[in-house]
């Protein structure tokens, strides 16, 4: 099956200010997500605010639509951000591609960086964290928490702070591991919650911040993929890049 064309991509069913980041000649693209926007449907209901406003076959994780010829399209998704998180996220015009790269991820071989802003003065500039959390679904809600058996691992970096009150820091998430919810909890176990983080964030702080900034989201963000992969007899590099919301900024 050949890649999808220029008219396939020019006619994304996209959602509220999604964006088609990059696409590589293969059908391999990045599209970035704003806060708020869902990386798929769950229901009908949910399409309006997805990725993409179509159907969304959960079986086969691809979006279906039909183009303006009539023709049936699809969209594989590779990766998920919950939907408080903003940036990138993969997806593919080809089952084949979708079913190689998402053979990357099973070998951890995608490398993702995340950039938060978090609440609390960092003790080291730069740490690996190492957790072993729980993921538990429980009447459609998705929990993680520490001492399980699930290993988790994170590269962790300042790249700037702003004194308080309250004390903020912007840092670099490079997780090694892609466990559920798993960037949260761990800075929420280190003392720095993610700033707007509902679930395991410091709920008095969000108040207070939202409150004082106007800003009302959870400020966590996917920055950065790039990976290689094997196709037609070729090796690959795919790398995309989504800047970084201007309400992140704080002071040096």
């Amino acid at each position: 099956m050949s890649a999808a064309g220029a008219e396939y991509w020019d006619t994304l069913p996209l959602g509220r200010g999604v964006r088609l980041v990059t696409r590589d000649e293969n059908g391999m693209a990045a599209l970035a997500k704003p806060a708020g926007a869902l990386s798929h449907p769950n229901s009908a209901k949910g399409e309006a605010r997805a990725l993409l406003t179509c159907a969304y076959e959960q079986g086969r994780e691809c979006f279906t639509w039909h183009g303006p010829d009539g023709a049936e399209r699809r969209l594989w998704l590779l990766n998920r951000l919950d939907s408080a998180t903003s940036g990138l996220v993969l997806a593919a015009s080809d089952e084949a591609v979708a079913r190689a790269i998402k053979e990357q991820f099973a070998r951890r071989q995608v490398h993702k960086v995340y950039q938060a802003l978090v609440f609390g003065v960092p003790r080291e500039p730069r740490q690996t964290w190492r957790d072993r959390l729980t993921v538990e679904r429980r009447g459609g809600t998705l929990r993680t928490g520490a001492g399980g058996n699930l290993p988790a691992e994170a590269d962790f970096a300042v790249v700037r702070q702003q004194p308080g009150p309250p004390a903020l820091a912007l840092v670099q998430l490079e997780p090694r591991t892609g466990r559920s919810h798993q960037l949260r909890v761990q800075c929420a176990r280190r003392g720095l919650p993610i700033v707007g983080d509902q679930t395991y964030g410091d709920f008095r702080a969000n108040h207070q911040y939202a409150r004082a900034t106007g800003r009302k989201r959870m400020f966590l963000h996917s920055l950065e993929t790039s990976f290689a992969y094997e196709w037609a007899g070729r090796r690959w590099n795919f790398r995309a890049t989504d800047p970084l919301p201007p309400e992140f900024t704080i002071g040096g």
